[in-house]
């Protein structure tokens, strides 16, 4: 294991820069949430520490990239701005979520509360629901795992279509693997920063997925015609664990930061770390470090106290959990469903922790 470890000035200078403008901007910030994110160059904290690397897969050796500081995301030319006019995440699901309606819409509930938590001081909106076929992607096997998967860039193109007036940006979610080209086994999400657009998939933070008891292979594709859509009626979808939904989480907030202009981070173990596989993507965490904190913050202009405790509600609340049945459901759909938080715990011991900081 190898440890990327800066010095306490290095990191001082990604924080709070050496701009006078930025840095008498940094000294304008709440004195508490300055000494939260000062922890950033402290050797000695227990909030934030180094990334570590693993193997030569992992993102950081494989995808060799420049590191981007507070003042170089502020000073983005091309960085998008939630406006007064925009201030809307929307989430469009594509395809069914769970194995039933009501899991479905509680498994996008659960996410739109994360996602408001998270960006806090936006608002997040549902669109309806869309089927893969109206989406008219294109869509295969895949000659290794033997899943469907459907065009990443054909979703895009469908969502930029379907972008409301209000909306920052528009973001897709699917149990269906994505490909972005033929010549790519997968990717779990592909976003367009330009349209402020992005499609993810989490079809592999299934418990099976990688193993011999996977459902969803398809030995071969049978279609009539082109808009024969009819292979992805019933197809599998994974078991909504605490796991999925935590996983889920990460990856749609690590992604819509990139909406926002964020990079990958290079400087303490963070949420925007690049990730080249599972077991990477589970050691980031759920939190954002100091300097992907400010740059946030500077984006959207939030109380960091208010958000810490927005995101411990989320994780208590559980007012919101037990689906309120209408005569569409079935008598099946019609069961209690409290939100599968337990793999957040550790999390929220973490932001607790924050808070004690935050309100010395």
């Amino acid at each position: 294991m190898q440890i990327v470890r800066h010095s306490e000035q290095t990191l001082r200078t990604a924080l709070i820069s050496k701009n006078p403008k930025l840095v008498s901007q940094y000294e304008k910030l709440d004195v508490r949430e300055q000494r939260l994110m000062n922890e950033a160059f402290q050797p000695a904290s227990e909030l934030f520490g180094p990334i570590t690397l693993h193997s030569r897969s992992d993102w950081i050796t494989s995808h060799p990239e420049a590191p981007q500081d507070f003042e170089e995301f502020f000073s983005d030319p091309y960085r998008k701005t939630p406006s007064p006019e925009r201030r809307s995440i929307y989430i469009q699901s594509i395809g069914a979520l769970g194995n039933t309606r009501v899991i479905s819409e509680e498994y996008i509930k659960w996410l739109k509360g994360y996602c408001e938590a998270f960006f806090y001081g936006l608002t997040v909106k549902l669109l309806d629901p869309v089927s893969v076929s109206a989406t008219r992607c294109s869509f295969r096997v895949n000659d290794h795992t033997q899943n469907l998967q459907i065009h990443a860039g054909h979703i895009l193109k469908f969502l930029k279509k379907k972008k409301p007036e209000d909306a920052f940006c528009v973001v897709g979610i699917t149990m269906i693997d994505l490909y972005p080209r033929d010549s790519w086994n997968f990717v779990f999400g592909q976003a367009s920063l330009t349209d402020g657009v992005g499609i993810f998939s989490f079809a592999r933070y299934g418990k099976d997925f990688y193993t011999s008891r996977y459902e969803g292979k398809v030995k071969k594709l049978q279609r009539k015609s082109s808009d024969d859509y009819s292979i992805f009626d019933n197809y599998y979808i994974p078991e909504i664990t605490s796991v999925l939904l935590l996983r889920s989480c990460k990856t749609l907030t690590h992604e819509i930061g990139h909406i926002f202009g964020l990079r990958h981070c290079q400087w303490l173990a963070c949420l925007m770390q690049g990730s080249n596989h599972l077991e990477e993507a589970d050691r980031r965490p759920l939190n954002l470090c100091p300097i992907c904190l400010r740059k946030l913050q500077c984006a959207i202009g939030f109380s960091i106290v208010e958000r810490y405790k927005a995101l411990v509600r989320w994780i208590d609340d559980e007012s919101a959990d037990t689906p309120r049945p209408t005569p569409k459901h079935s008598r099946e759909d019609s069961v209690n469903l409290p939100k599968p938080a337990e793999a957040f715990k550790e999390w929220k011991v973490w932001i607790i922790k924050c808070l004690a900081v935050l309100q010395k």
